[in-house]
C-alpha cells in the first residue's frame, strides 16, 4: 500500500542542506533539484538574521523572517538557483567564513504564471503534486480573494508584505482556522482577527483577505507561501502537550525530515528541527524562527518511522499546551513497493 500518492521519495520536492561558510563565492550541492525556495540561517554565531528567497520574487530578494523589515535586495547573498542546490556570494546571511549554515529547499512550479481565480490577480508558481505554491499579489486594501493555484485548500500559509512601513509575518493554519493569525516573527500567542482573512477558510482556488496592513494593506506587493497536506509527504496539525518526559506522540505517516512547532494557547517560539543538522534521537538541535540567535542542542524530540515524540516535560510539551506543526517527510511509512521505513 503507498502513503505517498507517488511521492516515494520525498526529497524530490523538500530537501535540507548544511554547509559551512567561505565568505567567497561557493556553490551549494547536495538538494537534489532546483529550489524555488531557499531559507537559510547561519549555525554557530548569534546575531545572524534567516534569510528567505524564492524564484517568483528573484533571487536577489531577501526577507528575514525574524524580522519586520521590508524585502531589500541582496545581491552578494544567494546568487543563483542551480540544478543541484544553489550559489552564494561573499554576504554573510549565508556565506561568512566563521559560520556554518543550514539551508531549508522547496521545489514549486518553476517559472510563475498568471492567476487569475481571485479578486486580485496573482502570480503563481504552483506544485501540486507536493502541495506547495509561492503567491505573489498586489493589495488593494479592500476585502479581497487570491488564487494560490493548488488545486486543494492550502492547510498553511505564510505571508509577507515586501515593501513600504514595516509589517509582521501573519500565519494562517487549519488548526487555528481563519478566525485567528500567529505572527512568523514574533512569539505572541494566537490572536482573533477579522481582517487578516477575513474570516473566511481558503477554498480549492483562493484565499480570503480582509484589511489589514500586514496581509493586504495599501496598495503594496506581498509574499505567501502555501502548503496544502500531501499524505505520506507533509503534515499540518496540532497536538495537546502532556507535561511528561513520556512527552506526546504525534502521528505523521512519515519519518519526518524537517518539523516546525509553535505553542498557540500561550507566548512560545517558532522550534524548527530537521534530520541533516542532527542525525539521532533524540533530535535536539533547534533554530528558532523568530530569532537571530545560534542552534542550541537541547535532546526533547524523537524522529521515529512514523512520527515524532516529544522527549520534555514543559517544552513543546507544557500540560495542556496546544501546539501546531509543520512536517515534511525524509521517507514514507510504507513506500508504493511495500518498504516500511524504519526508526533512526
Amino acid at each position: 500500500m503507498s502513503y505517498t500518492n507517488g511521492l516515494d521519495k520525498p526529497t524530490d520536492y523538500f530537501n535540507t542542506v548544511t554547509y559551512s561558510g567561505t565568505g567567497s563565492t561557493q556553490s551549494i550541492t547536495g538538494v537534489g533539484f532546483q529550489p524555488d525556495w531557499v531559507w537559510g540561517k547561519g549555525r554557530t554565531l548569534v546575531g545572524y538574521n534567516h534569510g528567505l528567497v524564492d524564484s517568483v520574487r528573484g533571487v536577489s530578494k531577501l526577507i528575514y523572517s525574524n524580522l519586520t523589515e521590508a524585502e531589500e535586495t541582496y545581491s552578494t547573498g544567494v546568487t543563483s538557483f542551480d540544478s543541484d542546490g544553489f550559489s552564494v556570494g561573499s554576504g554573510n546571511v549565508f556565506n561568512n567564513g566563521s559560520n556554518t549554515y543550514v539551508a531549508w529547499n522547496w521545489l514549486a512550479g518553476g517559472t510563475a504564471s498568471s492567476n487569475t481565480d481571485g479578486s486580485i490577480t496573482s502570480t503563481v508558481s504552483a506544485n501540486t503534486t507536493s502541495g506547495f505554491s509561492i503567491v505573489s499579489y498586489t493589495s488593494t486594501g479592500s476585502n479581497a480573494t487570491v488564487g494560490h493555484g493548488l488545486g486543494v485548500a492550502p492547510s498553511m500559509m505564510i505571508f509577507k508584505r515586501r515593501s513600504g512601513d514595516t509589517e509582521n509575518w501573519p500565519v494562517y493554519h487549519k488548526d487555528m482556522g481563519a478566525t485567528h493569525i500567529m505572527l512568523l516573527n514574533a512569539t505572541d500567542a494566537k490572536s482573533d482577527t477579522a481582517t487578516r482573512f477575513n474570516d473566511t477558510e481558503p477554498t480549492s482556488s483562493v484565499f480570503s483577505l480582509g484589511t489589514s496592513g500586514d496581509t493586504n494593506g495599501g496598495t503594496s506587493p506581498f509574499i505567501a507561501y502555501c502548503f496544502a497536506e500531501k499524505k505520506g509527504y507533509s503534515k499540518f496539525g496540532s497536538y495537546t502537550g502532556n507535561g511528561s518526559t513520556e512527552g506526546t506522540f504525534v502521528y505523521t505517516g512519515f519519518s519526518p525530515s524537517f518539523v516546525m512547532l509553535k505553542r498557540t494557547n500561550t507566548t512560545g517560539s517558532w522550534t524548527m528541527y530537521d534530520n541533516k543538522r542532527h542525525t539521532y534521537n533524540p533530535n535536539g538541535e533547534y533554530l528558532l524562527a523568530n530569532s537571530n540567535g545560534a542552534s542550541v542542542d537541547f535532546d526533547n524530540v524523537d524522529f521515529l518511522s512514523n512520527g515524532f515524540k516529544l522527549r520534555d516535560a514543559s517544552f513543546n510539551n507544557g500540560s495542556g499546551d496546544t501546539i501546531i506543526y509543520m512536517c515534511f517527510a525524509s521517507s514514507p511509512f510504507t513506500t508504493s513497493t511495500g518498504i516500511p521505513t524504519v526508526a533512526r
